[in-house]
């Protein structure tokens, strides 16, 4: 689903990534884990075609997003650190927003199963300005599901929840990827890296120093090596 080689991304002098190879097979679910600033953010921008890389090639289902960019798009679904809802509309009037943004054929209907996927339905007609957190990033999620991707790309999703809405979310990725949903998370959480994605992928300044299948890790010894590879 992800095929990545020699990924190179800089801002003027500084080097966000630098020489990354990632590969994903369709359904994995990788937690990418790394310090703040590893570029973690960059890498998974430069996947959702938001942002070009200085060098190397990327493919999303053997798709060149330069020449194939709406196509990828099509198989897309990112949540970042914003929103990208509008708060001054409805839980509904969002989501039915986006299903014509993507010229979703069912889209009422569509709208329907996710608001009830993600526990809204109850709210469907409230404005979003008036969410709370994870109420918000549960209906960014729907948002993000509205055309059925096929990659999931999700950027420290966890951030600012609470423990009921950090269990709610984690059940429901886990719902995703039994659906065949591939799913790439960032992360700088260990043990939520750890407990979410069946393969761990460490990136540390720009350059993947660790690749391992969660049941090859010893779970006691991670903390310390983490710290070590970021150091």
């Amino acid at each position: 689903m992800i095929q990545v080689r020699g990924l190179n991304k800089s801002f003027g002098p500084h080097t966000a990534l630098a020489g990354v190879d990632l590969a994903i097979d369709p359904g994995e679910f990788v937690a990418l884990m790394g310090p703040n600033g590893a570029g973690k953010t960059t890498l998974l921008r430069i996947l959702a075609t938001i942002a070009r890389p200085t060098s190397g090639s990327v493919r999303i289902a053997g798709l060149e997003p330069a020449k194939r960019g709406e196509d990828v798009r099509r198989l897309i679904g990112f949540l970042s650190h914003k929103t990208l809802l509008y708060e001054d509309l409805t839980a509904e009037q969002n989501l039915r927003f986006y299903a014509k943004m993507y010229d979703i054929a069912d889209g009422p209907t569509r709208t329907s199963h996710l608001l009830e996927r993600v526990g809204l339905s109850s709210r469907r007609g409230d404005l979003v300005g008036t969410f709370s957190r994870g109420m918000q990033q549960r209906l960014s999620l729907a948002r993000a599901l509205i055309h059925r991707p096929q990659l999931l790309l999700m950027d420290e999703p966890y951030t600012g929840l609470d423990p009921n809405a950090t269990q709610f979310l984690t059940d429901l990725l886990a719902d995703l990827a039994g659906d065949g949903c591939t799913v790439l998370l960032t992360t700088h959480d260990l043990e939520r890296g750890l407990a979410s994605g069946q393969r761990v992928v460490i990136l540390v300044r720009g350059r993947i120093v660790h690749d391992v299948q969660r049941g090859e890790v010893d779970h006691a010894a991670f903390p310390d090596l983490y710290r070590t590879l970021a150091s």
